[in-house]
């Protein structure tokens, strides 16, 4: 659902012109420093990006789902490690706060996530439960009017910068199974909370994760999110399925731009005397490319669009989420390919895009876990 076109415009516009003149620039700056401009960041919190989603009424932009992932087309079309940083405030870092958070917790915490004071990170992934969430250990035990968390999260997006978490834990060990999971707000800083080394990747510098470890952290009552134990994997799953939406779009603002770069090599290369767009077969990895980029975009904005519809869009979103991000590695592969021997060459960047956009097909959700999804609800629903 678009409000306000013109208004849309002009932010989709002012966007493209940031990626554009202030974040390509500085693509390779942050591949071989892995760390973001503190100026760039700055830029980032001034043009409202941290709070694109957050709603009007705690300071953000309260962007409906479509304008959100027309956005993220645009804001996609350079290093994904950019949009990490503050991915995570609009989606999976405070959306379990936007979506089930009570009012006070909502008054509190959005406000400084939106303008980016804040960063927040989303803990549910752990050493020994990644695509099986439902089994993670971490406990939150009640004590008076703290709850007491113990474990290790693990693959933790924006952990060195985040200032909240919103964490993952079995508040009833004696319930096996996603019944048990209740969600929390926890502060950075507060005693027992610790960090791992930050991980070193294939990819995607710039955009930081690590262990978080929890060592009888002291958790306030009232930092249960909703004032409710048992629904913590269900809200972990709502805001997953607008998560993948996000991802999605991601994968197809980062194929359109290996597109755009595939597409200049093409006409500027030479060789036996024309440049190599005019072969056939150099032809064809770019119409493939281009049809797929085309589908990719079609089904992220028909999910988006549904979810700003009030519908349930668990299966949609999944789709979107494993076409575009399967989608978007091929065409990062046909993309090296035409490049040739300068595309394993780290000067011409689309080496460096193969890597970094090898990971939209892991998290949020594996694509074997989203092909899962697809068929346990066409299965449950019985309809196609």
């Amino acid at each position: 659902m678009i409000r306000d076109p013109e208004t849309l415009s002009l932010l989709l516009d002012t966007i493209a012109r940031f990626v554009r003149e202030k974040l390509v620039p500085q693509e390779a700056h942050v591949a071989e420093t892995d760390q973001i401009p503190e100026t760039i960041v700055r830029d980032m919190k001034e043009l409202g990006l941290f709070g694109m989603s957050i709603p009007e009424a705690y300071g953000g932009m309260g962007l409906t789902m479509e304008e959100e992932v027309l956005a993220g087309f645009e804001i996609a079309r350079t290093s994904p490690a950019f949009r990490s940083l503050f991915a995570t405030n609009n989606g999976i870092g405070a959306q379990g706060i936007v979506i089930d958070g009570t009012e006070a917790q909502k008054q509190h915490y959005l406000p400084k996530i939106a303008t980016g004071e804040i960063i927040g990170a989303f803990a549910l992934t752990e050493p020994d439960s990644g695509s099986d969430a439902a089994s993670l250990r971490t406990s939150a035990l009640k004590d008076g009017d703290f709850y007491v968390i113990n474990g290790t999260k693990r693959y933790i997006t924006n952990a060195p910068e985040a200032g909240i978490f919103t964490v993952m834990a079995r508040s009833a060990p004696q319930r096996k199974g996603a019944d048990g999971i209740s969600a929390f707000i926890v502060e950075k800083g507060t005693p027992g909370l610790s960090l791992g080394a930050i991980d070193k990747k294939m990819g995607q510098k710039g955009a930081h994760t690590c262990d978080v470890i929890f060592d009888n952290v002291r958790v306030p009552a009232a930092n249960l999110i909703g004032n409710r134990e048992g629904v913590g994997f269900k809200t972990a799953m709502k805001v997953l399925d607008k998560g993948r939406l996000n991802i999605a779009a991601a994968s197809v603002g980062a194929a359109e731009r290996m597109l755009s770069d595939a597409l200049r090599y093409a006409r500027e290369r030479k060789q036996f005397g024309k440049a190599i767009g005019e072969f056939q077969l150099i032809q064809a990895m770019l119409a493939d490319s281009h049809a797929e980029i085309y589908a990719a975009r079609c089904m992220v904005l028909d999910a988006a669009r549904k979810r700003d519809e009030g519908r349930n869009v668990g299966t949609e979103a999944a789709c979107a989420k494993l076409f575009a991000s399967e989608m978007c590695g091929r065409v990062a592969d046909r993309a090296v390919q035409i490049f040739g021997g300068a595309g394993y060459l780290a000067e011409y960047g689309i080496e460096r895009f193969y890597r970094d956009v090898r990971l939209f097909r892991i998290f949020e959700g594996t694509s074997q876990i989203q092909q899962l999804v697809i068929a346990r609800n066409l299965l449950r629903d019985g309809a196609t």
